[in-house]
Protein backbone atom coordinates (compact mmCIF):
# COMPACT_ATOMS: atom_id res chain seq x y z
CA UNK A 1 0.00 0.00 0.00
CA UNK A 2 0.99 3.59 -0.54
CA UNK A 3 0.51 5.46 2.74
CA UNK A 4 0.63 9.22 3.34
CA UNK A 5 1.35 10.65 6.80
CA UNK A 6 0.30 14.29 7.00
CA UNK A 7 1.38 17.16 9.23
CA UNK A 8 4.35 15.50 10.90
CA UNK A 9 5.74 18.90 11.89
CA UNK A 10 8.67 17.56 13.93
CA UNK A 11 9.60 14.74 11.53
CA UNK A 12 9.01 12.27 14.35
CA UNK A 13 6.89 9.55 12.72
CA UNK A 14 9.87 7.58 11.37
CA UNK A 15 11.42 7.49 14.88
CA UNK A 16 8.40 5.84 16.52
CA UNK A 17 8.14 2.17 17.48
CA UNK A 18 5.24 1.63 15.10
CA UNK A 19 7.08 2.75 11.95
CA UNK A 20 8.92 -0.56 11.33
CA UNK A 21 5.52 -2.29 11.18
CA UNK A 22 4.99 -0.61 7.82
CA UNK A 23 8.02 -2.27 6.27
CA UNK A 24 7.15 -3.28 2.74
CA UNK A 25 4.67 -0.43 2.31
CA UNK A 26 5.42 2.80 0.47
CA UNK A 27 5.26 5.53 3.14
CA UNK A 28 5.40 9.26 2.33
CA UNK A 29 5.69 11.64 5.31
CA UNK A 30 4.85 15.35 4.97
CA UNK A 31 5.97 18.02 7.41
CA UNK A 32 3.84 20.98 6.35
CA UNK A 33 0.09 21.55 6.20
CA UNK A 34 -2.01 21.55 3.04
CA UNK A 35 -5.70 22.25 3.62
CA UNK A 36 -7.10 23.52 0.33
CA UNK A 37 -9.05 20.53 -1.09
CA UNK A 38 -7.49 20.58 -4.57
CA UNK A 39 -3.96 20.78 -3.19
CA UNK A 40 -4.75 18.13 -0.58
CA UNK A 41 -6.05 15.79 -3.29
CA UNK A 42 -2.88 16.38 -5.29
CA UNK A 43 -0.79 15.48 -2.25
CA UNK A 44 -2.78 12.28 -1.80
CA UNK A 45 -2.59 11.33 -5.47
CA UNK A 46 -1.79 7.63 -5.69
CA UNK A 47 -2.17 7.08 -1.92
CA UNK A 48 -4.26 4.13 -0.71
CA UNK A 49 -4.32 5.30 2.92
CA UNK A 50 -3.63 8.45 4.90
CA UNK A 51 -2.91 9.00 8.59
CA UNK A 52 -4.39 12.16 10.09
CA UNK A 53 -3.03 13.41 13.41
CA UNK A 54 -5.85 14.91 15.47
CA UNK A 55 -7.63 17.69 13.55
CA UNK A 56 -4.58 19.19 11.86
CA UNK A 57 -5.98 18.54 8.36
CA UNK A 58 -9.73 18.82 7.73
CA UNK A 59 -11.19 16.39 5.21
CA UNK A 60 -14.39 18.00 3.87
CA UNK A 61 -16.64 16.80 1.07
CA UNK A 62 -14.64 18.83 -1.46
CA UNK A 63 -11.54 16.80 -0.62
CA UNK A 64 -13.38 13.47 -0.63
CA UNK A 65 -14.76 14.22 -4.09
CA UNK A 66 -11.34 15.08 -5.51
CA UNK A 67 -9.22 12.15 -4.30
CA UNK A 68 -9.09 9.27 -6.75
CA UNK A 69 -7.16 6.42 -5.14
CA UNK A 70 -7.77 6.85 -1.40
CA UNK A 71 -9.41 3.88 0.30
CA UNK A 72 -8.70 4.51 4.00
CA UNK A 73 -8.37 7.41 6.44
CA UNK A 74 -6.76 6.32 9.70
CA UNK A 75 -7.63 9.05 12.19
CA UNK A 76 -5.73 9.41 15.45
CA UNK A 77 -7.86 10.22 18.47
CA UNK A 78 -11.59 9.82 18.77
CA UNK A 79 -12.70 13.17 17.31
CA UNK A 80 -13.68 12.99 13.64
CA UNK A 81 -15.74 16.18 13.40
CA UNK A 82 -13.26 17.53 10.83
CA UNK A 83 -13.96 14.63 8.45
CA UNK A 84 -17.10 14.50 6.29
CA UNK A 85 -18.01 10.90 7.03
CA UNK A 86 -21.04 10.92 4.72
CA UNK A 87 -18.95 12.09 1.78
CA UNK A 88 -16.29 9.51 2.53
CA UNK A 89 -18.92 6.77 2.65
CA UNK A 90 -20.31 7.85 -0.71
CA UNK A 91 -16.83 7.71 -2.20
CA UNK A 92 -16.08 4.32 -0.63
CA UNK A 93 -13.41 5.72 1.68
CA UNK A 94 -13.26 3.92 5.02
CA UNK A 95 -12.54 6.05 8.11
CA UNK A 96 -11.08 4.36 11.18
CA UNK A 97 -10.63 6.00 14.59
CA UNK A 98 -8.20 5.07 17.33
CA UNK A 99 -10.13 5.86 20.48
CA UNK A 100 -9.36 8.36 23.22
CA UNK A 101 -5.84 9.45 23.97
CA UNK A 102 -4.01 10.36 27.15
CA UNK A 103 -5.57 13.35 28.93
CA UNK A 104 -2.93 14.21 31.52
CA UNK A 105 -0.71 15.78 28.87
CA UNK A 106 -3.13 18.66 28.22
CA UNK A 107 -3.78 19.14 31.93
CA UNK A 108 -0.03 19.35 32.49
CA UNK A 109 0.34 21.98 29.78
CA UNK A 110 -2.59 23.92 31.24
CA UNK A 111 -0.74 24.30 34.50
CA UNK A 112 2.45 25.10 32.62
CA UNK A 113 0.64 27.99 30.93
CA UNK A 114 -0.91 29.16 34.18
CA UNK A 115 2.45 29.40 35.92
CA UNK A 116 4.15 30.83 32.84
CA UNK A 117 1.62 33.64 32.71
CA UNK A 118 1.34 34.40 36.43
CA UNK A 119 5.08 34.16 37.13
CA UNK A 120 6.14 35.73 33.80
CA UNK A 121 8.43 32.79 33.13
CA UNK A 122 8.96 33.23 29.35
CA UNK A 123 9.77 36.92 29.76
CA UNK A 124 12.08 36.37 32.73
CA UNK A 125 13.99 33.69 30.82
CA UNK A 126 14.62 36.13 27.97
CA UNK A 127 15.52 38.94 30.35
CA UNK A 128 18.05 36.73 32.13
CA UNK A 129 19.62 35.74 28.81
CA UNK A 130 19.87 39.46 27.99
CA UNK A 131 21.79 40.09 31.21
CA UNK A 132 18.97 41.40 33.41
CA UNK A 133 17.88 40.09 36.81
CA UNK A 134 14.31 39.99 38.21
CA UNK A 135 12.37 42.41 36.05
CA UNK A 136 8.80 41.44 36.98
CA UNK A 137 6.71 40.57 40.04
CA UNK A 138 4.64 37.40 39.90
CA UNK A 139 1.36 36.21 41.36
CA UNK A 140 0.78 33.04 43.37
CA UNK A 141 -2.25 30.77 43.01
CA UNK A 142 -2.72 29.98 46.72
CA UNK A 143 -6.07 31.29 47.93
CA UNK A 144 -7.17 32.30 44.44
CA UNK A 145 -10.32 31.08 42.66
CA UNK A 146 -9.87 28.64 39.77
CA UNK A 147 -12.78 28.39 37.36
CA UNK A 148 -13.13 25.18 35.37
CA UNK A 149 -15.40 25.50 32.34
CA UNK A 150 -16.37 21.91 31.47
CA UNK A 151 -15.52 19.40 34.19
CA UNK A 152 -14.60 16.47 31.97
CA UNK A 153 -11.58 14.21 31.65
CA UNK A 154 -9.09 17.08 31.40
CA UNK A 155 -10.94 19.68 33.45
CA UNK A 156 -11.23 17.31 36.40
CA UNK A 157 -7.45 16.82 36.52
CA UNK A 158 -6.84 20.58 36.38
CA UNK A 159 -9.41 21.05 39.14
CA UNK A 160 -7.81 18.48 41.44
CA UNK A 161 -4.42 20.11 40.95
CA UNK A 162 -5.98 23.46 41.83
CA UNK A 163 -7.32 21.97 45.04
CA UNK A 164 -3.82 20.64 45.83
CA UNK A 165 -2.48 24.19 45.39
CA UNK A 166 -5.01 25.35 48.02
CA UNK A 167 -7.20 27.17 45.55
CA UNK A 168 -10.95 27.59 45.66
CA UNK A 169 -12.31 25.71 42.64
CA UNK A 170 -15.61 26.61 41.00
CA UNK A 171 -17.06 24.91 37.93
CA UNK A 172 -19.40 25.72 35.07
CA UNK A 173 -20.73 23.87 32.06
CA UNK A 174 -23.60 21.68 30.99
CA UNK A 175 -25.69 19.75 33.47
CA UNK A 176 -23.70 16.54 33.10
CA UNK A 177 -20.44 18.40 33.65
CA UNK A 178 -21.63 20.27 36.72
CA UNK A 179 -23.19 17.09 38.09
CA UNK A 180 -19.81 15.32 37.95
CA UNK A 181 -18.15 18.31 39.60
CA UNK A 182 -20.62 18.28 42.50
CA UNK A 183 -20.19 14.53 42.91
CA UNK A 184 -16.44 15.07 43.28
CA UNK A 185 -16.96 17.74 45.91
CA UNK A 186 -16.42 20.85 43.80
CA UNK A 187 -18.56 23.97 43.90
CA UNK A 188 -20.68 24.97 40.92
CA UNK A 189 -21.05 28.68 40.22
CA UNK A 190 -24.45 30.23 40.93
CA UNK A 191 -24.64 31.51 37.36
CA UNK A 192 -22.59 31.90 34.20
CA UNK A 193 -22.11 35.56 35.04
CA UNK A 194 -20.89 34.76 38.56
CA UNK A 195 -18.47 32.18 37.19
CA UNK A 196 -16.63 34.68 34.99
CA UNK A 197 -16.88 37.54 37.49
CA UNK A 198 -15.46 35.67 40.47
CA UNK A 199 -12.71 33.50 38.97
CA UNK A 200 -9.10 34.64 39.16
CA UNK A 201 -8.24 31.99 36.56
CA UNK A 202 -10.69 30.56 34.03
CA UNK A 203 -9.50 27.35 32.36
CA UNK A 204 -11.45 26.21 29.30
CA UNK A 205 -11.82 22.49 28.58
CA UNK A 206 -14.70 22.49 26.10
CA UNK A 207 -14.80 20.09 23.13
CA UNK A 208 -15.32 21.84 19.80
CA UNK A 209 -18.48 21.07 17.86
CA UNK A 210 -21.30 23.00 16.18
CA UNK A 211 -22.91 23.82 19.52
CA UNK A 212 -19.76 25.01 21.27
CA UNK A 213 -18.21 27.13 18.50
CA UNK A 214 -18.00 30.66 19.92
CA UNK A 215 -19.59 29.56 23.20
CA UNK A 216 -17.30 31.88 25.18
CA UNK A 217 -18.26 35.37 24.08
CA UNK A 218 -16.64 38.76 24.50
CA UNK A 219 -19.35 39.58 27.04
CA UNK A 220 -18.16 36.66 29.19
CA UNK A 221 -14.52 37.76 29.08
CA UNK A 222 -15.45 41.38 29.77
CA UNK A 223 -16.92 40.30 33.11
CA UNK A 224 -13.57 39.02 34.36
CA UNK A 225 -11.32 40.90 36.77
CA UNK A 226 -8.52 43.11 35.42
CA UNK A 227 -6.14 40.83 37.35
CA UNK A 228 -7.66 37.59 36.02
CA UNK A 229 -6.23 35.05 33.58
CA UNK A 230 -8.10 33.05 30.94
CA UNK A 231 -6.48 29.84 29.69
CA UNK A 232 -7.51 27.96 26.55
CA UNK A 233 -5.98 24.54 25.88
CA UNK A 234 -9.11 23.19 24.15
CA UNK A 235 -9.69 24.61 20.67
CA UNK A 236 -9.39 28.17 19.41
CA UNK A 237 -12.92 28.52 17.98
CA UNK A 238 -14.66 27.86 21.31
CA UNK A 239 -13.94 31.54 21.99
CA UNK A 240 -15.88 33.95 19.81
CA UNK A 241 -13.72 35.13 16.91
CA UNK A 242 -11.45 38.05 17.87
CA UNK A 243 -13.09 38.26 21.30
CA UNK A 244 -9.96 37.37 23.28
CA UNK A 245 -7.76 39.91 21.52
CA UNK A 246 -10.38 42.62 22.06
CA UNK A 247 -10.88 41.69 25.72
CA UNK A 248 -7.14 41.65 26.48
CA UNK A 249 -6.75 45.06 24.86
CA UNK A 250 -9.57 46.35 27.04
CA UNK A 251 -7.94 44.87 30.15
CA UNK A 252 -10.64 42.40 31.16
CA UNK A 253 -9.26 39.85 31.72
CA UNK A 254 -5.78 41.19 32.31
CA UNK A 255 -3.98 38.13 30.97
CA UNK A 256 -4.43 35.32 28.48
CA UNK A 257 -2.64 32.01 27.93
CA UNK A 258 -3.49 29.95 24.87
CA UNK A 259 -2.26 26.79 23.21
CA UNK A 260 -4.79 26.84 20.38
CA UNK A 261 -5.82 29.15 17.55
CA UNK A 262 -8.70 29.50 15.10
CA UNK A 263 -6.49 28.58 12.15
CA UNK A 264 -3.46 26.37 12.66
CA UNK A 265 -0.56 26.22 12.18
CA UNK A 266 0.28 29.86 12.93
CA UNK A 267 3.39 30.64 10.91
CA UNK A 268 5.59 33.71 10.62
CA UNK A 269 4.39 35.06 13.96
CA UNK A 270 1.25 36.18 12.16
CA UNK A 271 -1.29 36.45 14.96
CA UNK A 272 -2.23 39.45 17.11
CA UNK A 273 -1.93 37.51 20.38
CA UNK A 274 1.76 36.90 19.68
CA UNK A 275 2.35 40.65 19.76
CA UNK A 276 0.64 41.23 23.12
CA UNK A 277 2.65 41.47 26.34
CA UNK A 278 -0.26 40.15 28.41
CA UNK A 279 -0.57 36.92 26.41
CA UNK A 280 1.46 33.71 26.63
CA UNK A 281 1.09 31.50 23.56
CA UNK A 282 2.27 28.01 22.67
CA UNK A 283 1.85 26.15 19.31
CA UNK A 284 -0.81 23.56 20.27
CA UNK A 285 1.52 21.47 22.41
CA UNK A 286 -1.20 19.94 24.59
CA UNK A 287 -0.91 16.43 23.16
CA UNK A 288 2.57 16.79 21.67
CA UNK A 289 4.71 14.40 23.67
CA UNK A 290 6.42 11.17 22.67
CA UNK A 291 4.27 8.87 24.81
CA UNK A 292 1.10 10.24 23.24
CA UNK A 293 2.53 10.05 19.73
CA UNK A 294 3.49 6.43 20.31
CA UNK A 295 -0.07 5.65 21.34
CA UNK A 296 -1.84 7.69 18.66
CA UNK A 297 0.33 6.70 15.71
CA UNK A 298 0.67 3.12 16.94
CA UNK A 299 -3.10 2.70 16.89
CA UNK A 300 -3.35 4.39 13.49
CA UNK A 301 -0.76 2.02 12.02
CA UNK A 302 -2.59 -0.96 13.51
CA UNK A 303 -5.78 0.23 11.78
CA UNK A 304 -3.96 0.36 8.45
CA UNK A 305 -2.53 -3.13 8.92
CA UNK A 306 -5.96 -4.47 9.89
CA UNK A 307 -7.42 -2.93 6.74
CA UNK A 308 -4.63 -4.35 4.60
CA UNK A 309 -5.29 -7.75 6.16
CA UNK A 310 -8.95 -7.62 5.23
CA UNK A 311 -10.16 -7.21 8.82
CA UNK A 312 -10.84 -3.48 9.31
CA UNK A 313 -11.39 -2.32 12.89
CA UNK A 314 -12.75 0.78 14.64
CA UNK A 315 -14.65 1.85 11.53
CA UNK A 316 -16.37 5.21 12.02
CA UNK A 317 -18.52 4.98 8.88
CA UNK A 318 -19.68 1.34 8.92
CA UNK A 319 -22.04 1.88 5.95
CA UNK A 320 -18.95 1.97 3.76
CA UNK A 321 -18.58 -1.77 4.32
CA UNK A 322 -21.72 -2.30 2.22
CA UNK A 323 -19.82 -0.89 -0.75
CA UNK A 324 -17.04 -3.46 -0.49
Amino acid sequence: MKIAVLDDYQDVFRTLKCFPKLKGHDVAVYHDSVKEPTKLAERLKGADAVILLQQRTPFPRAAAEKVTTLKLISQTGRNANHIDLAACTEKGIMVCGTGAGVVNHTAELTWGLIFSALRHIPDEVQQLKAGRWQTTIGTTVVGKTLGIYAYGRIGSIVARAGRAFEMKVICWGREGSTGRARADGFEVAASREAFFENADIVSLHIPLNKETRGIVAHADLARMKPTALVVNTSRGPIIEKDALVKALKEGRPGFGAVDVFDDEPVLGGDHPLLKMKNAVCTPHLGYVDRDTYEKYYGAAVDSILAFAGGKPANVLNPDVLKKA
